[in-house]
């Protein structure tokens, strides 16, 4: 990809992204770090298709975004689950036959673990199930490429680590190719293969680390340290 975004309200005009340029392999789990306001959901957004680009193009395979399309799924940082409906039914709803698909709906209640919570409803489950949820209904179309926009933001610390061993594990057994937004550094470092340093508004790639630490990784171990460093460093 290679973009630039302005937003336009009257006279004003607000340029989030500026000739940002950066090639993700499929694959990999590549998170984007910056300052609040640097464009980085705007960025998701736009491979998303939600948003387009005021300038450049965003292509998957080659093909470039001309909207949102089932070979990407997006995370929310909040859930967006239909508070009417139950949790079977908000996943089954990302499914391209909700009335064929029964047993990829019990495959990926097995997978998020809420297969005993398939009955219940939004407002009876925790920030992680229902953020679990989500991402099980992001997985619904079986998508190459999933979008995390700092989905794991509102959850107590615990909850996060689980969460974040579940986001790899996910990663991994499925072969998908993830862009997530974190705020988190240690997150981006337990998770990311890359993790892509954006500048200030406009945002533009500042820098790109990759991680060459082994998974699981140990947040304990000195190299894990070296990168937290790192990365507080590019941040500044």
């Amino acid at each position: 990809m290679n973009v630039s975004k302005e937003y336009r309200k009257g006279t004003r005009r607000l340029l989030a992204l500026k000739d940002l340029s950066l090639t993700v392999n499929g694959g990999e789990f590549v998170t984007i770090l910056g300052q609040s306001g640097c464009g980085k959901t705007t960025l998701l957004h736009m491979i998303a298709g939600l948003e387009e680009p005021t300038a450049g193009e965003i292509r998957v395979g080659g093909k470039p975004i001309r909207g949102p399309g089932r070979d990407r799924g997006l995370v929310f940082q909040e859930p967006r689950l239909f508070p009417w409906a139950t949790v079977a039914h908000n996943i089954s709803l990302g499914l391209p036959d909700r009335g064929r698909d029964q047993r990829k709906l019990e495959e990926l209640l097995e997978l998020v673990g809420l297969e005993d919570f398939a009955q219940a409803y939004p407002k009876e489950l925790s920030g992680g199930m229902a953020q679990r949820a989500a991402l099980a209904r992001a997985l619904a179309g079986s998508p190459r490429i999933l979008l995390l926009d700092e989905p794991l933001g509102a959850l107590d610390a615990v909850t996060r680590l689980r969460m974040q061993v579940q986001l790899m594990r996910i990663w991994q057994e499925n072969s998908l190719t993830v862009v997530a937004v974190t705020h988190d550094i240690d997150e981006a470092i337990v998770l990311s293969t890359r993790i892509v340093i954006l500048s200030p508004r406009p945002g533009t790639v500042k820098r790109v680390i990759p991680v060459e630490l082994p998974y699981p990784r140990n947040r304990t171990a000195p190299e894990f340290n070296i990168y937290r460093q790192e990365l507080l460093g590019a941040l500044e």
